[in-house]
This record gives C-alpha cells, sequence and structure tokens, in this order.
C-alpha cells in the first residue's frame, strides 16, 4: 500500500500526548491491574501483573491474576505459603521461574518493607526478579512517577512513528531516550502516555496487521508517511517450542502442578518423554536443569515442588 505523504509541519509533542491519551482513554482495554483514577491504584497488583505479563500475552495473564489477587491479596499472605504452591498457581502461564521470583520478592517486601511495595527505583530493583523495565514501569503504573517504560509494543509504535521502521530492531539503550522525549511532562499524563503506547501496540500498531486506519497518531508516523517500507531490521528468530527442553520441561512441571504429593524420579522422567523428545538424554536433561533453576526438589529420589 503506497500513500501520498502529507506535507505538513508535525504538530508538537502535547498534541500527540492529546491524541494518543484521549484514544486511550476510550479504547483501551478493562485489564483489571489497570488504574482508571490514581486512587485505585493497588501497587501490590500493579508487581505481580508486570511479573506474569513478561514475555506473555495480557489475555494469557487476566485469570491467573485475577485468581493470584484473591488468594495473596497482600505480599505477606505469599510469602507464609511455600514456594511450591506459587509455581502451582503459576499454571501454564510460561517461564515458572517467575513465580519463584515472584514469591521471594514478596518474602522480601514482607520483610523489609512493612508489606508495602516500594516507590523508589534502587529499591524495587534490590527485589528478586525485579530489572530496569519492571522498576519503572512500577514506579509509573502504581506511583505515577514520571518514566519511560518501554515494551515490545511500545517499541514497535517507536519504531514506525518516530524512526520509519517497520519493526523495531533488538531492544538498546536509545530505546528509553526515544520515550522521554514523547513523554508529556506532567507525571500522571505521563502514566497514560506510557500505558497508552502498549495498548496501541498491542491493539492497532500490531507487528503482523496494524490497523493504520484507526491509529489516533498515524498522521505524525514516519513509516506510514513514508509509505509503508519493508524495512524491518533482521533479527533472530525464536527457537521453536516444539520439541525444545522447554517442552519438556513443561512436562514435569504439569505433572508436580497435578499432584499433591510428591512423585517419583520415574514419573517425573516418563512424563517428560510422553509426546516424544529430541534425543534419549531430553528428558534427564530438563529434569537436571529444574533442579537447578529450584523449580523442583528431590530426595532420595522422590520429587516435588519447593
Amino acid at each position: 500500500m503506497n500513500e501520498e505523504r502529507e506535507s505538513k509541519t508535525p504538530l508538537p509533542q502535547e498534541q500527540l500526548a492529546d491524541a494518543l491519551i484521549e484514544w486511550f482513554e476510550r479504547a483501551a482495554r478493562p485489564l483489571p491491574w489497570r488504574a482508571t483514577s490514581a486512587n485505585e491504584v493497588d501497587p501490590w497488583a500493579v508487581l505481580v501483573s508486570e511479573f506474569m505479563l513478561q514475555q506473555t500475552q495480557a489475555s494469557r495473564v487476566i485469570p491467573y491474576f485475577e485468581a493470584w489477587i484473591a488468594r495473596w491479596p497482600r505480599p505477606s499472605a505469599l510469602a507464609a505459603e511455600p514456594a511450591g504452591e506459587a509455581v502451582r498457581a503459576w499454571g501454564r502461564l510460561g517461564y515458572p521461574r517467575r513465580a519463584l521470583w515472584l514469591h521471594r520478592a514478596a518474602a522480601q517486601l514482607a520483610l523489609e518493607f512493612d508489606d508495602q511495595v516500594p516507590r523508589d527505583i534502587d529499591a524495587l530493583l534490590a527485589l528478586t526478579g525485579i530489572g530496569p523495565y519492571t522498576a519503572r514501569a512500577v514506579a509509573a503504573f502504581a506511583f505515577g512517577d514520571r518514566h519511560p517504560v518501554v515494551d515490545t509494543n511500545t517499541r514497535r509504535v517507536i519504531a514506525r512513528l518516530v524512526h520509519g521502521q517497520a519493526a523495531a530492531a533488538a531492544p538498546r539503550p536509545s530505546d528509553l531516550d526515544d520515550m522521554a522525549q514523547l513523554l508529556p511532562e506532567h507525571p500522571l499524563r505521563a502514566r497514560e502516555f506510557n500505558a497508552a503506547a502498549m495498548e496501541l501496540g498491542a491493539i492497532v500498531c500490531t507487528a503482523r496487521t496494524p490497523a493504520c486506519s484507526e491509529c489516533p497518531i498515524a498522521s505524525w508516523c514516519e513509516w506510514r508517511g513514508s509509505g509503508y517500507p519493508d524495512n524491518a531490521p533482521r533479527t533472530r528468530r525464536q527457537a521453536a517450542f516444539q520439541g525444545s527442553d522447554r517442552q519438556v520441561r513443561g512436562r514435569i512441571m504439569a505433572l508436580l502442578r497435578r499432584s499433591q504429593e510428591p512423585v517419583s524420579r520415574e514419573a517425573a522422567l516418563a512424563a517428560a518423554a510422553e509426546g516424544g523428545v529430541r534425543d534419549a538424554a531430553q528428558p534427564q536433561r530438563a529434569f537436571d536443569s529444574l533442579i537447578t533453576d529450584g523449580l523442583i526438589v528431590e530426595h532420595d529420589t522422590v520429587v516435588r515442588l519447593p
């Protein structure tokens, strides 16, 4: 599709922000962790959602998030239970180490922060499982502080809007600089803009079929203005899940989540092999990696969740 580029001076930053935020206020999905006003923000809920949303679509996260918050409404409630219960409740969200990290972070919050999620970035970074992105996201979305927050969806929006590229390159430090230049000065508007940019990338400026006719900031999009060039940077493709060690690890984890009692090593290895394996050593390799990651515990050939 080739559209003639509109010859107009780009509108100021605040007008772009106005258009995006106005769209967000009427089009945003009603996600359960998302605040509709400053008084409705629960920092613990925001932190839980950010752990769950890492590499996982929001639609998959919602039922797990709602069950998690209902069961563990405060960090201390989660910390009081064995880590294995967090892993069990994580279900099929994938990357179950996130459940262990969240359990450890909850214990830190209960013991060191009076059962409260801290606002300070350095304090957030001291929690298990929290890196720079999650720290900024919690500070911005839970407390309304002005920080650029850039996830996969936001990076794609910036790539097209600012750089005229069909897709984003690998993550780079300049992503934060790009977002900081777009961010409104007022902290609460900055929070809305961060969330709106993510939402735009998730439901309009999508990777495969962007709905440019529905985009509230299409007039300023460099990629659209250039005629939608096929100039996506080359990136490494993610390894296939089918037949991978991740899939085999998942079979073992599924068995242990279903069982309220420990299972034998033989049963765990048999579960790993169900559905076929890539090589004969794969079940044992997957089993050993789960032991190393602390996701399963073995004692006298009996295996259980931690």
